[in-house]
């Protein structure tokens, strides 16, 4: 058993990693679907929900090694998507001809009930956390 399995995980840290499995399949699998059928309709958002979904993948990988005491990453990943959320979600509404499809971060997640723009702060509360309870067991 390697170290890394041995760590218990707590059930925040069991629901982050759900939620961000799922994004990881529902954006890619979004994605990959309408780069490949509908790609001249709208392909920015295309990209945007690939990159996503790449991002969610980061997230779930740095979040399973921040249950370890490996934060560096994770805290990272984190800050990156909530300003790809932003930066996308605004975008999305002042420049909306560059959106005429949506992305998963279109309207800050609206599509997707806004899970995608309160996924990263809830992941940097949780982080947040971590740090402060290994500091407290220094």
């Amino acid at each position: 058993m390697t170290p890394e399995a041995a760590v218990p995980r707590s059930g925040p840290h069991k629901v982050l990693l759900a939620f961000y499995a799922l994004f990881t399949l529902a954006a890619g699998a979004r994605a990959l679907v309408q780069l490949t059928t509908q790609y001249d309709e709208a392909p920015v958002a295309y990209w945007l929900s690939l990159a996503a979904a790449v991002t969610y993948a980061l997230g779930w990988w740095a979040i399973r090694q921040a249950s370890a005491g490996h934060t560096g990453f994770a805290s990272v990943m984190l800050w990156v998507e909530l300003a790809g959320v932003l930066t996308v979600g605004t975008l999305s509404i002042v420049v909306d001809r560059w959106f005429p499809d949506a992305s998963v971060w279109s309207d800050y997640g609206i599509g997707y009930g806004f899970v995608p723009a309160v996924l990263p702060i809830a992941g940097l509360l949780w982080l947040r956390r971590q740090k402060r309870d290994a500091r407290a067991d220094l």
